[in-house]
């Protein structure tokens, strides 16, 4: 597969404009916003603007490269296109759009279970790429193992379970714009069924995690973990991934910034399990610093939808050329050629300048404020 990037973007702040261009209102703020008071998706910008670098000089940085491994997959560089549900209205493509753009950057995607065109679809849009599977509970055992079974025929090298959305969240801009998303339709229509499947969630717990490590050969990956006790728990568990994130700030809110919780996890796991970083990042500059923080792979949400919405798979490339461009300079301004050279040295507590949003760090992003 071959596809050009969309080279008509020069910043991201202009892949921002053409994406909100092309959404409705109601969609923009789906993509865009919080839980409630939005304070834990504040926050997430927040604590990422608060570590500052100290960079290194007098360094030869000519042999500089992003490209890293992660659970045997060779990788460009430590990116994870984050499950997102309901893709296909950010974008025709839905879910098959950040699989085919993985492909051709040779990073991973990881396909929400709440995304056309669905677990086969995805994986015969884009056969060849590094893809994880990515589980809401919905249905009993037998529902899970179907799940599992599926992902495994499809190619799929890793499973992950979300765990920190047990309840579904007041997102005041949704209910404001009456924005019905797919899990409010389903409500409408059969609110009984609807009770009953969100309900399977609420009662998944630790058993539930045994049985799937005691049954299935696959790496398994919880979506979710925001302390060190759960990371333990998981690791007894005999979980193969960590996935650090607070759902955006759209699970739980006035909670703490993802990046803050990362560094006692990561003590926590101690190389023991892979820790993937997920929060607020829209610079190559936010990877650099969970990397650093020892975060194995990072993963990118907001963005990636907005790369989608600005020009399908092309936009969503450009998306990722830039990170990759602002990754590779950032290494070479701190004195670094990779990744194995960085280390907690370089980076230092500061406060921050700017007023913590979604766009924050890009300053030309020039719209309205309600579409913050």
């Amino acid at each position: 597969m071959s596809i050009e990037p969309a080279g008509q973007f020069a910043t991201v702040h202009e892949i921002v404009k053409a994406a909100r261009k092309n959404l409705t209102q109601g969609v923009w703020d789906y993509v865009v916003g919080g839980t409630d008071t939005e304070t834990t998706l504040r926050r997430n910008r927040q604590a990422l603007d608060s570590i500052a670098f100290r960079p290194r000089v007098m360094r030869d940085v000519s042999a500089r490269t992003a490209k890293t491994e992660f659970m045997g997959r060779d990788l460009r560089m430590p990116v994870i296109l984050a499950p997102i549900g309901s893709l296909e209205t950010v974008e025709e493509g839905g879910g098959a759009t950040p699989a085919k753009a993985a492909e051709i950057f040779d990073v991973v995607h990881m396909l929400s279970s709440q995304a056309a065109p669905g677990l086969e679809g995805t994986a015969e849009a884009a056969p060849d790429n590094n893809r994880i599977f990515q589980l809401y509970i919905r249905g009993d055992h037998a529902f899970q193992d179907d799940y599992v079974k599926r992902a495994m025929d499809n190619g799929y090298f890793a499973f992950a379970v979300t765990v920190d959305l047990d309840l579904y969240t007041r997102r005041e801009r949704d209910l404001a714009n009456r924005y019905v998303r797919r899990s409010r339709r389903m409500a409408a229509q059969d609110p009984s069924a609807y009770a009953t499947s969100i309900g399977y969630q609420a009662g998944y717990n630790w058993d539930d995690i045994k049985r799937f490590k005691d049954k299935f050969d696959m790496p398994l990956i919880l979506k979710g973990i925001g302390c060190a006790e759960d990371a333990a728990l998981a690791l007894e568990h005999g979980v193969e991934g960590i996935y650090v994130t607070n759902h955006g700030g759209r699970a739980l809110d006035t909670g703490r910034g993802s990046v803050d919780v990362l560094p006692e996890i990561v003590a926590e796991v101690n190389g023991k399990a892979k820790v993937i970083y997920d929060g607020s990042v829209t610079r190559g500059s936010d990877i650099v610093k969970a990397m650093i923080l020892g975060a194995d792979a990072v993963g990118v949400g907001r963005l990636q939808c907005l790369g989608m919405a600005a020009a399908g798979v092309p936009g969503l490339l450009r998306v990722l050329e830039l990170l990759e461009e602002e990754i590779l300079i950032c290494m070479g301004l701190l004195g670094v050629n990779g990744w194995d050279e960085l280390d907690q040295s370089f980076i230092c507590a500061a406060d921050p300048v700017n007023e913590p949003t979604v766009f924050s760090q890009h300053p030309m992003v020039a719209l309205e404020p309600h579409t913050y």
